[in-house]
């Protein structure tokens, strides 16, 4: 049984059937999917979430589609790690880490939104999917739409880190580098979808791909012990994942699921392309584009879709946003290898180091629980680290050359 109801315009409110629509042709605005949340309630509860299998299908009431699910059935329910290590390095009490990096199958939190976005495709009766893409969703669609028997078109621009290019090559896709930045290959795309009846996950299907993301902020509340933190810092492209796990804290809330509590949201992105943390730092609702300019390319959308709903987001829960360097993020990315073990890409550099940034700027206090956000896996953007990381010792293949190069290392072990 389905739950959506339809769509409905996120500025005037005006409602359409549940199709292809995504721009409200009365007033412009962006259009999300809207629930029966009154149904929703008398079949979703703790007991009947905790019961299925774990992957993000297990919040299906919520996501928008009609039947069951047919793509990234094992996608999603990654783990959330207390990071005592980290922790400590930063100075707090309480500290998780939500790891999409270990994220099946292409190690990033796109498979959440891909999964729901095809299974949706394929419900419309579209037979050719595409994609912009900064390189992670490229995987994704690249990956999931092999299996799911789909035609792909993914665009990226054409100076992609060579993981991500490599990551999505291997799916056999019709893969367009685009002599541009994100925002000239979304402008393209977008005229590519005028003209021909594919599914474009994020320009005419973006409403349910965009539902996706929710899965995130349900799998925290559910793995926190079914609350939500206190803080979340956020990496930010185009500005809808922190608006999507918002809202999953509030429909956890409405349905009961959740306590009411009150979470702050924080915006991370880079030096190099922040518009949307320029927009909060000015307190402004004008969201001005930039000209990206970063090696945390994931993060490198320059005009973000949603980054008038990411600003609200952020400063009507009293959060706040930083920029990361691009030294910054590669010694975030080290920080987070070195205390958790955890590999991460750029994006994640640029959330360990915002922050950091931010507890010891005073926006996020040291004894309240926090979440930081992490979205990909540091082996496809392994570029920003050569020569910025040790080199492995040259040893010949005896007990005493090992000895004469680390005597001072193992000295402690022979006491």
């Amino acid at each position: 049984m389905s739950y959506m109801v339809g769509m409905k315009c996120r500025e005037c409110g005006r409602t359409y059937p549940k199709e292809v629509v995504f721009v409200c042709e009365y007033c412009f605005g962006s259009v999300e999917v809207d629930y029966d949340y009154d149904s929703i309630k008398k079949v979703l509860n703790r007991d009947v979430i905790e019961g299925r299998a774990k992957s993000l299908w297990r919040y299906r009431e919520l996501l928008p589609i009609d039947g069951e699910p047919t793509v990234g059935l094992t996608s999603g329910y990654t783990p959330l790690l207390k990071a005592d290590n980290l922790a400590k390095e930063l100075g707090v009490k309480e500290l998780y880490v939500k790891d999409d990096s270990v994220s099946h199958p292409t190690l990033s939190f796109k498979d959440r939104v891909v999964s729901v976005a095809l299974t949706r495709a394929k419900e419309l009766g579209f037979d050719t999917v595409a994609c912009a893409s900064t390189g992670n969703l490229a995987n994704s669609v690249s990956s999931l739409a092999a299996r799911a028997g789909l035609r792909r078109y993914i665009f990226i621009p054409s100076d992609l880190e060579a993981g991500k290019v490599m990551g999505s090559l291997i799916y056999n896709p019709n893969l367009v580098a685009v002599d541009g930045n994100y925002d000239e290959v979304n402008r393209l795309c977008a005229e590519i979808g005028a003209k021909y009846d594919w599914a474009f996950v994020n320009i005419n299907i973006r409403p349910y791909y965009a539902e996706g993301s929710k899965t995130y902020g349900y799998e925290i509340a559910e793995q926190l012990g079914w609350k939500v933190p206190k803080h979340i810092v956020v990496p930010c492209a185009g500005g809808s994942l922190i608006c999507k796990i918002q809202k999953a804290f509030r429909e956890f809330q409405k349905l009961g699921i959740i306590p009411e509590e009150h979470t702050k949201f924080y915006a991370a992105q880079a030096l190099g392309c922040g518009p949307i943390v320029n927009t909060i730092k000015e307190k402004s609702d004008i969201v001005k584009p930039v000209k990206p300019n970063t090696i945390a390319k994931s993060l490198a959308i320059g005009n973000p879709a949603d980054g008038y709903y990411a600003t609200s987001t952020v400063l009507e829960s009293g959060g706040w946003a930083e920029h990361a360097s691009d030294e910054e993020i590669v010694e975030g990315m080290k920080l987070l290898a070195q205390t958790e073990g955890i590999f991460t890409e750029t994006a994640g550099g640029v959330t360990v180091a915002t922050t950091k940034k931010l507890i010891e700027q005073g926006y996020i206090p040291k004894d309240e629980s926090i979440v930081i956000c992490i979205t990909g896996n540091g082996l496809k953007t392994q570029e920003p680290l050569v020569g910025k990381l040790g080199a492995a010792t040259p040893i010949q293949a005896t007990l005493k050359d090992f000895e004469a190069n680390f005597a001072s290392k193992i000295e402690h072990s022979l006491k």
